[in-house]
C-alpha cells in the first residue's frame, strides 16, 4: 500500500485506535491522526501494518474548547513583625 497524505488507514496491530487520516509522510515516518484522538508517528519500516480504511470509518477528534480557569484572588501581604526592641 502506498501511504499518501489525506488517505485513510487503519493499523492492523492496533484496531482499538480506529481509522486514521494520514497527515504527513516523509522517508522515515508517517504522521497519522487516529479516531481515538491521538496523533501517532508510524515508522516507514512498519508501513506494512497499515491497511486501507473507508473514509466514513474515520471519526475526527472533537474540537476541544479551551476552558478559562478562574484566577485566584491575590493574597494580602503578611504584616511584618518587628522585634520587641524596635517596636514603639
Amino acid at each position: 500500500m502506498i501511504i499518501k497524505a489525506g488517505k485513510f488507514v487503519s493499523h492492523a496491530g492496533a484496531l482499538q485506535w480506529g481509522a486514521g487520516k494520514v497527515l504527513d509522510v516523509n522517508v522515515y515516518r508517517a504522521t497519522i491522526q487516529f479516531s481515538d484522538g491521538i496523533s501517532r508517528k508510524i515508522a516507514a519500516t512498519h508501513f506494512d501494518t497499515l491497511q486501507p480504511a473507508e473514509a466514513a470509518s474515520y471519526l475526527p477528534p472533537p474540537e476541544v474548547v479551551a476552558v478559562v480557569k478562574a484566577r485566584p484572588a491575590p493574597r494580602k501581604p503578611k504584616k511584618k513583625l518587628l522585634p520587641p526592641s524596635e517596636a514603639q
